[in-house]
């Protein structure tokens, strides 16, 4: 005799054992776990920028920091559903991720930590990097032989430039 199992008592067994898998993981409901917030970095004329999404998370739940050209931001998104709140209750799904988490970019060392900004709406972290001085682009202007600066007189025989002082 042949039997079957209807698909709501599987999708009941998937979930349970779901469940057994987060809570081998986690010692309680209310214990964070780690996720990773998906990050975009731009290099622009001027700056760099990070973009960093991070959905129903609260402004004040992130930290950004800068140090030894390495920009890390980090925080913690809080689940909406808390044990302790609601009594005993039955998640049918918990597929939004909470709890933790933290990113770190290494940037160029000609960056100027001094003004970085940061910005945060709907749910979207820009931070701002600028570019040191240093590594701005620049013109370089080309010497002729008709415009030579006036402290070279003349070149010697190795090839090096013999300025009038010498």
């Amino acid at each position: 005799m042949l039997t079957t199992r209807s698909l709501n008592s599987t999708l009941d067994r998937m979930l349970t054992l779901n469940r057994a898998l987060d809570e081998a993981f986690s010692s309680t409901w209310n214990d964070s776990r780690v996720w990773v917030p998906a990050i975009d970095v731009v290099e622009k004329k001027d700056a760099y920028q990070m973009y960093a999404e991070l959905p129903s998370v609260d402004p004040s739940q992130i930290d950004i920091s800068f140090e030894q050209n390495v920009l890390t931001i980090r925080g913690a998104k809080r689940a909406s559903i808390e044990a302790s709140n609601e009594g005993e209750f039955r998640v049918y799904a918990a597929e939004r991720v909470t709890g933790a988490f933290e990113r770190s970019i290494r940037l160029p060392e000609f960056v100027d930590g001094e003004h970085i900004s940061a910005e945060f709406n709907n749910g979207l972290l820009i931070v701002s990097v600028p570019k040191a001085q240093a590594a701005q682009p620049r013109r370089i202007e080309i010497q002729t032989a008709t415009h030579r600066p006036a402290e070279i007189s003349n070149v010697t025989e190795n090839g090096t430039a013999k300025t009038a002082s010498n």
